[in-house]
């Protein structure tokens, strides 16, 4: 069954259905799209060039960076042991910055 990805209880999606050019799911594009919702709570603008890019930073949200940055030491909790050293990289590092940028958002907020 080339051109097919197998899904959640025997789902299949082909080839045919339309992606929009949305990239291929990963483990790392899982991260990335958590990152960049935990980045846009904590009031970080999009670079330039991407989507939205160069409008006015969005007002942060805390509690829901806070819960998104939750979320993804969930999914490191529970992945522990089962992801390759570049997954296991990426994840601690964009924990990391998410974390530090919490802090230092929440210290400014005081």
């Amino acid at each position: 069954m080339a051109g097919e990805q197998g899904g959640p209880r025997g789902f299949r999606m082909s080839d045919s259905d339309d992606g929009h050019g949305l990239p291929e799911m990963s483990f790392a594009t899982l991260v990335l799209s958590l990152s960049t919702s935990a980045l846009l709570h904590l009031g970080v603008v999009p670079p330039e060039g991407a989507e939205g890019g160069g409008a006015a930073p969005p007002e942060p949200n805390l509690p829901l960076a806070r819960q998104t940055i939750d979320i993804l030491e969930i999914l490191r909790d529970k992945t522990r042991g089962n992801l390759d050293g570049a997954e296991s990289a990426l994840l601690d590092q964009v924990l990391h910055d998410l974390r530090l940028r919490y802090v230092a958002l929440k210290k400014a907020a005081k």
